[in-house]
């Protein structure tokens, strides 16, 4: 069969099992609500992800998973590579999970790349009282270097190298079965220089051809299986040329969305994301990576995202951080010790309605009174911790359904600031 012929069935194909509708606008603003249909289901956006960095929520059952209103998960590609024939063999990401929802898989870059600037590595937003060499590790430690072949990397010093591509990347995607898959990138921090970004998404735009192309290729020998939409990620820094550079080169590429990455100081984001999305295609969703915080879901949405994901609503729920409509609070706090009030009045979350206090549950965290087993305390951390991470969960996607719903009221704004107003007095 001669490449045109399967390039139009890989048409075919992608136009019926994946597609991005708009369903409401933010007035003079990129801002949208939309749909996002994938083989697996469909995501109303704007709305939040949660992660699953090996195929799980830690502490959120696929249950209590759906019953938030949870409607997808990401998970970490690399970490899922290396299981990724059984994943495949379980009928992807979605049933081997359990959560039986639709999926989405990093390409791996970002955590190969981390093992390239040593101890010194930070994927930051706040570069405050350190300098911009800190960041770097020197060659004798770093455990992973770029070249336009791929990234070499081994995860420890004594270990020989492997060669991390643009095609590899693709075919353990393939294999994993995500609904929506990411294409290689590499990532900057947020020490390197504007010559290095330069060179950066100059190779990125030269992986993303490999990738396109890769993909095509595999869709085609799986036509058996359910199409994987991908998305391409944008980098560029903080530099209004190199985002719209990245913008407009990868935006005329037969991707099926965009990942909107990269390290940078929070300033930044409402003018890095105005630049990327103005001129990508209205058409195509927008995923932006690792941001979670309230005024960056808001920012993210006036500008253009569609989707977010984030470690920390989970992550600091297993340290005792709380999300409230009054700002984050910190049930390790002694101020906790014998509040007899639910993780936040008015919650309507399941923790919130359980019989469970702040007080209670701080105890349960802390294991402050009386004397118990090790596997007793365990049980009581890992209780404390569900119930925190129930309740987060629960927090940021009830949020982004309200600025959904704002967005289809054409009441944006007046949501965003009555709501900014109370978490940030």
């Amino acid at each position: 069969m001669g490449r045109l012929s399967y390039v139009k069935k890989w048409w075919k194909m992608k136009d019926k099992q994946f597609s991005f509708e708009i369903t409401g606008k933010i007035p003079d603003s990129l801002g949208r609500a939309g749909i996002i249909r994938t083989p697996h289901g469909d995501i109303e956006t704007p709305t939040f992800v949660v992660v699953g960095t090996y195929g799980e929520v830690r502490f959120l059952s696929p249950a209590q998973f759906h019953s938030l209103g949870v409607q997808a998960m990401i998970s970490n590609g690399f970490h899922l590579s290396k299981i990724s024939d059984e994943i495949e063999q379980s009928g992807g990401l979605s049933q081997y999970s359990g959560y039986n929802c639709p999926t989405i898989t990093d390409s791996g870059g970002f955590q190969v790349m981390s093992f390239g600037s040593g101890l010194g590595k930070v994927i930051s937003m706040d570069k405050r009282n350190i300098a911009r060499e800190q960041f770097k590790a020197k060659n004798k430690h770093r455990l992973a270097r770029v070249t336009d072949e791929g990234v070499y990397f081994k995860i420890k010093e004594w270990e020989d190298e492997k060669l991390f591509t643009p095609e590899y990347s693709m075919e353990f995607q393939a294999k994993i079965g995500a609904d929506i898959i990411m294409a290689f990138d590499e990532l900057t921090n947020i020490g390197d220089s504007r010559q290095y970004n330069e060179e950066a998404i100059n190779r990125t735009h030269r992986w993303a051809i490999r990738c396109l192309d890769k993909h095509q290729k595999l869709t085609h020998e799986r036509k058996d299986k359910p199409y994987q939409a991908l998305f391409a990620v944008l980098q560029g820094a903080h530099y209004q040329d190199l985002r719209e550079k990245a913008a407009h080169e990868l935006g005329a590429m037969d991707f099926d969305g965009y990942g909107l990455g990269g390290a940078f100081e929070k300033e930044h984001l409402s003018d890095i994301l105005f630049w990327s999305n103005s001129i990508l295609p209205e058409s195509k969703p927008r995923h932006l990576l690792g941001l979670s915080k309230p005024d960056d879901i808001f920012v993210g949405v006036e500008n253009g995202c569609d989707t977010f994901d984030c470690v920390a609503p989970t992550r600091e729920a297993r340290h005792g951080k709380v999300y409230t409509l009054d700002g984050d609070i910190n049930l390790r706090n002694a101020e906790f010790a014998d509040d007899p009030s639910p993780l936040f009045e008015g919650c309507h979350c399941p923790s919130c309605k359980s019989h469970h206090s702040r007080g209670e549950i701080r105890k349960l965290l802390k294991n402050t009174e009386g004397k118990k087993t090790a596997k007793q305390i365990m049980s009581d951390k890992q209780l404390a911790m569900e119930l925190i991470t129930i309740h987060n969960v629960f927090f940021i996607i009830n949020l982004t359904k309200q600025i959904r719903q704002s967005i289809l009221e054409e009441n944006f704004f007046n949501f965003r600031d009555d709501w900014l107003k109370r978490y940030y007095p």
